[in-house]
């Protein structure tokens, strides 16, 4: 008998497509964890981004605050220290009655710095009087802390102007024009007064800044407005 001729065995090949898939799974594995690692990365550095920028916020207001604060000081300084100091030019006047009359009174000082006045004041809210005022409700205006700027006729329109923006600016204080004084811009407080020839003199500010409720006034916390003319 002849012997059957045998057929050569065939390597068994796997199933189509098994090996395709497997790979595919563990590469998309592999990039959604490379994905998360990312995002993770990139969460950490706005996070850290964000504290750092946090920092320098808070740190730049704590330092703006400390700014705004040391020039508060540094300008709440300068007006005590401006208050303390002596005006030169600057005469002033004591022993000033402090009577209410209703008559006129005849004034020693031109414009008066004191003494007998009407029982009515001036409003002195940082008042522009265009016309001549009472002297005896002006010198009530004066012991109430008010400061009173007052011109002639040689005072120029500009000095007028800046000062009456001046005083529009300062409550306690008021302006008027004084024909009769001697000199061109005249400021006075109770008891004290300064005679200027320019609005531009740096002793202007300085008078504000001592007189206007300064330690001359002689009812501290009186009213400079609701007045009467």
């Amino acid at each position: 008998m002849g012997s059957a001729s045998k057929q050569p065995t065939k390597p068994q090949q796997p199933a189509k497509g098994k090996g395709n898939v497997k790979g595919s799974t563990a590469d998309r594995r592999a990039r959604i964890a490379e994905l998360r690692a990312e995002e993770q990365r990139r969460d950490r550095r706005n996070k850290i981004l964000a504290i750092t920028l946090g920092t320098v916020l808070v740190a730049g207001m704590v330092g703006g605050g400390a700014w705004i604060a040391l020039d508060a000081k540094a300008k709440k300084d300068k007006e005590t220290a401006a208050a303390k100091a002596p005006i030169d030019g600057v005469q002033t006047f004591d022993k000033l009655s402090r009577n209410h009359v209703t008559t006129t009174v005849t004034y020693p000082q031109t414009p008066p710095v004191g003494g007998d006045h009407n029982p009515q004041w001036l409003n002195c809210m940082g008042t522009v009087y265009d016309k001549p005022v009472e002297n005896e409700k002006a010198v009530h205006a004066l012991e109430h802390g008010a400061v009173w700027v007052t011109y002639n006729a040689k005072a120029s329109a500009e000095d007028i102007s800046t000062l009456s923006s001046k005083v529009k600016n300062t409550p306690y204080s008021f302006i008027s024009p004084y024909p009769e004084e001697e000199g061109v811009i005249t400021l006075t407080a109770w008891g004290t007064q300064l005679k200027v020839d320019s609005a531009a003199d740096p002793r202007v500010g300085t008078f504000f800044t001592k007189y206007v409720n300064g330690p001359q006034t002689q009812e501290p916390g009186a009213s400079c407005s609701a007045a009467v003319m």
